[in-house]
């Protein structure tokens, strides 16, 4: 009989998608150039919380979290639509205040 060593264990369990698990996909879309440009052009504070979401996702990804990576480009894309949607409604409310206070 020869002594053979005894097979290794096998890998921890990591679920796919998992901060110790590789990414299960594509990269998702930081949405970083919308973050920007609502911050510029419409409002600043849902602006930069876009940004601050849209700069996790490449680290997120990378790291192998592409749960979080995949949370924060909704995130960001959020903050993004909701930036450009209070600009316009503040916009519309100003001009119907200026319309108001011209008639008056």
């Amino acid at each position: 009989m020869t002594n053979q060593p005894p097979p290794p264990p096998p890998p921890p369990y990591s679920p796919p998608g998992s901060p110790t698990g590789g990414p299960v996909g594509p990269k998702p879309d930081s949405y970083l150039a919308w973050a920007i440009l609502s911050t510029l052009f419409c409002c600043l504070p849902l602006g930069i919380a876009s940004i601050v979401f849209a700069a996790q996702v490449d680290g997120k990804y990378n790291s192998g979290d592409y749960v979080g990576a995949q949370a924060s480009s909704v995130m960001a894309k959020r903050f993004a639509i909701w930036g450009a949607i209070v600009s316009v409604v503040v916009a519309v409310v100003f001009v119907l205040i200026a319309l108001a206070a011209s008639n008056a």
